[in-house]
Formats: structure tokens, C-alpha cells, sequence
């Protein structure tokens, strides 16, 4: 019998553990940092357990930051630069993994896995860029080859690329994850994720996964984000101070929402390639408000990302008992939060602590269970979304 490539024994090694422990990395549109999410999996799928072992941020330096601004969201950007960040990202990410292990003590060869989401710098969906002879396109950098030799452990990544393959837009990923460690029979749920977009998985109580319906929704933080650093020289608002200290324009309220991709059909993607300060500005010339302070622009954006999602789940989730649960960076935005109670008073709405999933975490342990799916699992057919595995696979010789 032809032994098995020492690489591939390993792959099966790993896939065969009852109880598996991967690394989760999410590296968002924010660009505050990498998350790292150290979990421990037992089962596959609907029966999948995990438990987070261990979590932290590693803030980005800003020279970092501008680095991969040169080429984020940006239609005409400089190759050498692409590539070039492709291979250190790849490398930098193994670099923070390495850092977060030694100061919790685990050894690289205690982990089983690493599942890398990557940098996005560029989403293209087909109803956005609307070139006739293209299809849906993403594109993450952060090589996993480079992070798999870096640390010295299998890596997952690329994840999206498959999904898009087989007929996806490659987001929102959160989906499956949110179905797997989310659902709970005759509860209405919607997990919602307010990262740099806001997207949601609707997961309805009749444990009927052709129903579960995730999407983005619009912006999250994003515009707030850029307005801080544009304006206020803040990588965001913190506490909500400037919008709180701002009063809404109405005008330019309706503008914003007055966007197209309102209106079109769920589910659907975007990102800050349409929701950047370019449209703002348009908004602002159709309503007249060029010349809004600020301050005042600040809290208008906050109120935007409110209104936006609570417009979406009232014209989208019919359902009673309703409770939502929140994540990402916005859930810690008390203007946006106390907004979204305000237009949607007869829903619960709470983070997804509730759900013994750290807010904070959600992102990178929803992609730790991406890796985990990858190794063992079966792919699970989730409404309209296909059915696939994700994820390419690096091995660290």
C-alpha cells in the first residue's frame, strides 16, 4: 500500500479528532486590529459544541493601517502593492497569532487549525460592478501559505472563493455559523452583525433551514468611521460622543436612504466600495445639505445605519416574539443601539452574550467554525445559499 503524503496523514490526522482546537482570525473593513479567537470543537454541523478557550484584539498600527488603505475599496490600485501585502499580511497575522499564543502559554503545536478569513480589499458582486461579460468577485489578501509556515500550523483560508464558485455573492458568510450555533426551536431570532456593514441572519423558530435568510443590510460603522477620521482625526466615535453631541438632519436622512440598494431583493451584499464617503456626498448635494457641520453629519450617519436596519427587518421578518441579537463594533455604539430600539420598540434586542458568544468574538469564531466545517463536516443546504464547503488548504511544510 502507497503511504499517504506525510502532509495529507496530517490533514486526516486532524480530521479524525472527536475534539479539535482551531484558531479563528477575522480581519474587518474597520481595519482595528486582527481578532483572534482560540476555540475547542466537538461534532460537525447541527451538532456541533465549541467553546471559546480564549479571545483577543490585536490593534493594528497605524502605519499598517495606511498600508492597506493604499488599496482598499479602490477600483485602480497599485499591483505591486497588492502583492506585496498579499505575502506580508499572510506573514504579519502568523506574527500576532505566535504573540497572542505565548502570552496564553499554548504551545503552536497544541492547535490544530487555523482558519484565516483574510484582508478584504475588494468585493465585486455582479449587480454592482455590471460588466455584461463577468460574474461575482471578491478578493482577500493575506497568503495562507505564508501564515501556515509563519506558525507552523494548517491553515484554512480564501473562504469565500468557493461560495462564489458555486453561485454566492461570498458573503455573508456568518450564515452558516449563525444556523449552526444560533438557532433554537420555536424562537425567532435574527443574529445581527454590526461590523463595517451590517448584515443579518433571520432565523425563524420552525427550525426550517430553507427559511433562514442572511444578508448585509447596509452600512455599519463604516461611514461613521470614515466621517471620524476625515473629520474629527477619530478612527471612530467612541461612546457615541459626537453624535450624541450632534443633532440629525432629516434631509439628508432621507437622501441616504433614498439609495437604490434598498430596494433591492434580500439577500445581497455590499461593502465600502458603495457605502464610502463619495456617496454621502452625493446625498448631500441632493438634499441641500452641503454645507452640515460635522458634528451633526456624525449623528446623521449614526441614525442612517439605524434606520437602514430597522426599515430592513420591518419590511422583511414577519414574525412575533421577536428578538434580536447583536455583534461586531456597532453593538457597542450606544447611539446606533438606543436608535434601533427606538424604531423597533416591540422587538428584544440584546447582544449575543445572551447566546454565551462574545460580541466581540463572533466574527473569528464564526470562522474557527468555518475551518471545523472544512475538516470534518458535511455541507448543509441553508435557503438560497449553496451547499458547499469553504476554505483552501496550507500546509506548514
Amino acid at each position: 500500500m502507497i503511504p499517504l503524503n506525510p502532509n495529507l496523514q496530517h490533514l486526516f490526522n486532524i480530521a479524525q479528532k472527536a475534539t479539535k482546537t482551531g484558531i479563528g482570525l477575522m480581519s474587518g473593513t474597520s481595519l482595528d486590529g486582527l481578532d483572534i479567537a482560540l476555540c475547542r470543537f466537538t461534532g460537525t454541523g447541527p451538532n456541533t459544541r465549541f467553546e471559546l478557550v480564549n479571545f483577543i484584539t490585536i490593534p493594528y498600527p497605524e502605519s499598517f493601517k495606511l498600508e492597506v488603505q493604499q488599496v482598499f475599496a479602490k477600483r485602480l490600485a497599485d499591483l505591486e502593492k497588492v502583492t506585496l501585502l498579499n505575502a506580508y499580511i499572510g506573514t504579519y497575522h502568523g506574527e500576532l497569532i505566535l504573540q497572542a499564543l505565548n502570552s496564553w502559554n499554548i504551545k503552536p503545536t497544541e492547535i490544530d487549525f487555523i482558519a484565516s478569513h483574510g484582508q478584504t480589499i475588494y468585493h465585486a458582486p455582479k449587480r454592482l460592478h455590471q460588466h455584461e461579460n463577468y460574474l461575482n468577485a471578491t478578493l482577500q489578501i493575506g497568503d495562507g501559505d505564508h501564515l501556515a509556515v509563519k506558525t507552523g500550523i494548517l491553515t484554512i483560508s480564501d473562504f469565500r472563493q468557493k461560495h462564489i464558485a458555486a453561485g454566492g455573492e461570498g458573503a455573508p458568510l456568518a450564515l452558516y455559523g449563525d444556523v449552526l450555533l444560533g438557532s433554537k426551536a420555536r424562537e425567532n431570532r435574527i443574529l445581527l452583525n454590526i461590523g463595517g456593514i451590517a448584515n443579518l441572519t433571520w432565523l425563524p423558530g420552525d427550525g426550517d433551514f430553507s427559511h433562514v435568510l442572511c444578508t448585509d443590510i447596509g452600512p455599519g460603522n463604516t461611514l461613521i468611521d470614515a466621517a471620524c477620521r476625515s473629520y474629527f482625526n477619530k478612527p471612530y466615535d467612541e461612546d457615541s460622543a459626537i453624535a450624541y453631541n450632534g443633532k440629525v438632519n432629516e434631509a439628508l436622512l432621507e437622501a441616504l436612504l433614498a439609495h437604490p440598494f434598498f430596494t433591492e431583493k434580500a439577500p445581497k451584499t455590499t461593502g465600502p466600495e458603495l457605502f464610502n464617503l463619495d456617496l454621502v456626498a452625493e446625498a448631500q448635494k441632493a438634499s441641500g445639505t452641503e454645507n452640515i457641520n460635522h458634528t451633526d453629519l456624525v449623528s446623521t450617519l449614526s441614525a442612517f445605519t439605524a434606520n437602514s436596519i430597522a426599515a430592513f427587518v420591518k419590511e422583511n421578518i414577519n414574525a412575533d416574539d421577536l428578538k434580536i441579537f447583536t455583534s461586531g463594533g456597532g453593538a457597542r455604539n450606544p447611539f446606533v443601539i438606543a436608535e434601533l430600539k427606538k424604531l423597533l420598540p416591540d422587538v428584544v434586542i440584546d447582544d449575543s452574550n445572551m447566546l454565551g458568544i462574545d460580541p466581540d468574538a463572533k466574527e473569528a469564531i464564526l470562522f474557527a467554525l468555518l475551518g471545523n466545517e472544512a475538516l470534518s463536516g458535511e455541507p448543509v443546504k441553508i435557503g438560497d445559499n449553496p451547499a458547499v464547503l469553504m476554505g483552501k488548504f496550507s500546509f506548514p511544510k
